[in-house]
């Protein structure tokens, strides 16, 4: 999760800035793991480890497509705490019992209190977001990148040669739904994954209602494609799940239970006011366990409401929605 540079970590809009926009900051690091000849980082079994938060939507993404590939032997990972606090986000300590796979003390550096140590080991100088996902070569003792778009890429094909075939020959980002995936990242991005942050974090009446507006214009779009598309298929493109699907869902699970109140994203909610996107989300999360497994609400929940002081200043994490999820066979009494 970053953001672009402000006075401190938890100001996520620059107070200086008068137009009150949210703008999000590019990452830093951008290498690449390939199975080229020569490569600097080339896939192998046990190298490689990612830094998540469960709480962060752009992390997600990076669990999600490591599990669908099966890579879960391959790249181990880790958690931090949920809590995102002036020197960034944190690692658990060891008294600490947090939910979670591998919610857990730094493994690769014990002595290590904060994420932000792992950048400066990479650069003394840095001075951008210690953000989440950070995926970090053991060998080289090196961050390969922290951009979740390419991570998740890299997870696509890089390993392929150390996988199974039921793992290989699921392609994420096929050749025949590629442009189509392409378009339409570009208007999700912007107008949903970043549009809840534009959206939340506004600090101008004007930032605000410009940002929401967008947002609810493209949910309605995502809204149509999919009732087309569910006559055929429970995913955004095609047959099978893509990438289309993973960068999608890490907002959609979040939007009820966090964006709808804590953002004022509340034009309407995803159960009762989008049943076409209700049905998929649904669909993800409770036939495809690396959809489900991946997703923990109270570090989602935690995460917004208490770490987010510019916002909810006494960090009360609101009880609802309950469910966090629905069923699949059950809707809320406004949907029925």
């Amino acid at each position: 999760m970053a953001t672009g540079t402000s006075g401190k970590i938890t100001d996520w809009v620059n107070p200086n800035d008068k137009s009150g926009e949210f703008k999000r900051q590019q990452s830093v690091f951008r290498d690449w793991i390939s199975r080229e000849a020569g490569a600097q980082f080339p896939p192998e079994k046990g190298r490689y480890h990612l830094y998540v938060s469960y709480a962060c939507p752009w992390a997600h993404r990076t669990l999600i497509t490591r599990k669908l590939k099966g890579l879960e032997d391959i790249i181990s990972f880790s958690s931090v705490h949920w809590h995102l606090g002036e020197k960034g986000w944190r690692f658990v300590t060891p008294d600490e019992d947090l939910p979670g796979e591998n919610t857990i003390p730094d493994p690769l550096h014990p002595d290590f209190t904060h994420l932000r140590e792992i950048y400066f080991s990479n650069d003394p100088d840095y001075t951008g977001r210690f953000t989440v996902p950070v995926l970090f070569d053991k060998k080289t003792k090196r961050i390969v990148s922290n951009e979740s778009a390419e991570i998740i890429r890299m997870l696509y094909y890089e390993f392929d040669d150390l996988l199974p075939e039921q793992y290989k020959k699921l392609d994420l980002l096929p050749q025949a739904h590629r442009s189509a995936i392409e378009a339409s990242n570009e208007w999700i991005y912007n107008d949903i994954n970043n549009g809840v942050y534009k959206s939340g974090f506004a600090t101008t009446q004007e930032a605000y209602e410009k940002a929401v507006t967008t947002l609810f214009a493209s949910l309605d779009k995502v809204e149509a494609h999919l009732s087309k598309q569910s006559t055929t298929s429970p995913f955004f493109f095609g047959e099978t799940v893509t990438e289309a699907d993973i960068r999608l869902f890490t907002t959609i699970i979040r939007f009820d239970p966090v964006y709808v109140q804590h953002f004022k994203c509340n034009l309407r909610d995803i159960r009762s006011g989008f049943p076409a996107i209700h049905r998929w989300v649904r669909g993800l999360y409770w036939d495809l366990p690396a959809f489900r497994e991946t997703t923990d609400f109270e570090h989602i929940k935690k995460h917004y409401t208490k770490s987010h002081k510019q916002i909810n200043q006494f960090a009360i994490t609101p009880l609802g929605p309950v469910p966090d999820i629905l069923p699949k066979d059950e809707e809320v009494r406004a949907a029925r």
